[in-house]
């Protein structure tokens, strides 16, 4: 029986103008690993699924054809195993000899292959068989539904959606599978029976983000700091032994993906292309461009423009929630054991982190932020801006200043939006607000914009309406306007 599929709205569509499709069908459906790529598939199409195979990591040619087999009997219900096919070829043509007869309906057929790119060993020949059997057999079944998944988001785009050979534009719909925003992950809690409020799933999703795989871990009247107590910091904790796995699985040589991630987490602010290609000690070419392109489609790296800049001078900063937290905490700490976490929320570094990882939760919802500022339907650019330090007049220092966030609107105006966490009301107090004004003030001066600037607050519970206040702050946006779906 199906199990009822959370959030996903735009992909439902998708999937069902694939089925009300009368011609063959050819879709990619990508994500990073652990997204829930396999559990949509499988319970959309629970009904009209006939055959799946998943792909294997680091199996050989003979032991990914032997589950071809398995897999081919399943489908096919009978009791003794099949002979292995000698080729993929073979293979192929033992799946069209299949389909032929349950074809002929007139109603919607789905093959789905899981893990596409696993299968694809070296020198196994595989995609050159598939390509040859999409495009002279299957292609030309009307109500055939092929669906390719792959958490190696980088191959599939290269071998499969951009594909230079015979797989050259025939891929007929794209999914892209992205984390759960806050509101699908209040709704998929929920459904497990997992019951917090708006902060306490905020606090979850600053460090394992809205990956499905890892809410699935929250039991029932866990608060957060147990959760993660439980699933970092105690004996045999599950997340702490996830990072070398999650990469290994994703990238090969990922030693050098990692290496990359590593230093980002290390650099808040991020790195431009050539400061990470020499920390990295990384030579400029195709394949640190590949690496980049690599970890960037598969949800770890984000690429930014800050404000002004042209597009040379962007900026690479690491935004998968489960690598900054476990880099900044978990790898080669000391710290272990039970209760471990509500001693770290205590400390100065859980105050810094918590700061920056609410900044990203931001980022990810700013259709939301633009939907609670009634601009959803603008043209609007988002950036951010940083100005550094430098010798004024009469040789006095004068201090750099930082904006979070700016929405840059096609109306001439612009939403300086200043991003705090905080577990209360937040005060903006006197010196606060002094600073708010200085970075206004230098930023009008150094971008020389003639625009409308809207100082905006960006907080968890709200911003203090007080002296300091009243007449600074234009716009707000809490915790509730981001979990609006």
């Amino acid at each position: 029986m199906a199990r009822e599929i959370i959030g996903r709205e735009i992909e439902k569509r998708i999937l069902e103008k694939v089925l009300e499709s009368q011609e063959a069908e050819l879709v990619a459906i990508l994500g990073r690993r652990r997204i829930g790529k396999t559990f949509l598939v499988s319970n959309f199409f629970e009904k009209e699924m006939l055959f799946t195979f998943e792909g294997t990591h680091n199996n050989h040619l003979n032991d990914q054809l032997q589950n071809f087999a398995l897999a081919m009997g399943m489908a096919m219900k009978v009791s003794a195993p099949l002979a292995v096919p000698l080729n993929w070829a073979l293979a192929f043509n033992l799946l069209s000899g299949f389909l032929e007869s349950k074809l002929t309906a007139g109603k919607p057929i789905v093959i789905f292959f899981d893990e596409f790119p696993w299968i694809h060993t070296p020198k196994s020949g595989f995609l050159s068989a598939f390509t040859h059997w999409w495009n002279s057999w299957a292609s030309k079944m009307p109500y055939l539904k092929v669906i390719l998944s792959g958490s190696a988001a980088a191959w599939m785009t290269r071998n499969v959606i951009y594909n230079k050979g015979g797989l050259h534009n025939r891929v007929t719909r794209q999914v892209w599978l992205d984390q759960f925003d806050l509101s699908e992950t209040a709704g998929f809690l929920s459904s497990r029976g997992v019951t917090l409020n708006h902060l306490q799933i905020v606090q979850l999703y600053m460090v394992i983000g809205g990956v499905p795989h890892y809410l699935k871990k929250v039991e029932p009247g866990e608060s957060p700091s147990q959760f993660i107590d439980r699933l970092f910091f105690e004996k045999n904790a599950e997340l702490r032994r996830e990072f070398d796995v999650l990469y290994e699985s994703l990238f090969d040589n990922a030693d050098r993906h990692e290496l990359i991630v590593r230093i980002l987490a290390s650099k808040p602010m991020g790195l431009s292309r050539a400061e990470l290609i020499k920390a990295a000690g990384l030579v400029t070419g195709g394949t640190t461009s590949r690496l980049f392109d690599e970890l960037e489609a598969s949800g770890f790296v984000s690429y930014y423009l800050p404000y002004g800049k042209t597009n040379n001078k962007g900026l690479y900063k690491l935004t998968d929630a489960y690598s900054l937290f476990y880099l900044k905490f978990v790898h080669r700490s000391r710290a272990f054991g039970a209760d471990t976490w509500p001693k770290i929320e205590n400390s100065p570094s859980y105050l810094s982190w918590s700061g920056l990882a609410f900044e990203s939760v931001c980022y990810k919802h700013i259709p939301h932020i633009k939907k609670a500022l009634s601009i959803a339907g603008m043209q609007v650019e988002v950036d951010s801006w940083r100005s550094a330090a430098r010798v004024g007049a009469k040789a006095q220092e004068q201090k750099g200043a930082q904006i979070d966030l700016l929405l840059d609107r096609a109306d001439k105006c612009i939403n300086v939006c200043e991003i705090k966490y905080c577990a209360d009301e937040y005060v903006i107090d006197k010196a606060y607000a002094a600073e708010l004004d200085r970075k206004i003030k230098l930023f009008k001066e150094e971008t020389k914009t003639k625009k409308t600037i809207f100082l905006t607050m960006i907080t968890t519970l709200g911003t203090k309406k007080n002296i300091h206040y009243t007449g600074r702050v234009l716009k707000e946006v809490t915790l509730e306007e981001l979990f609006r779906s």
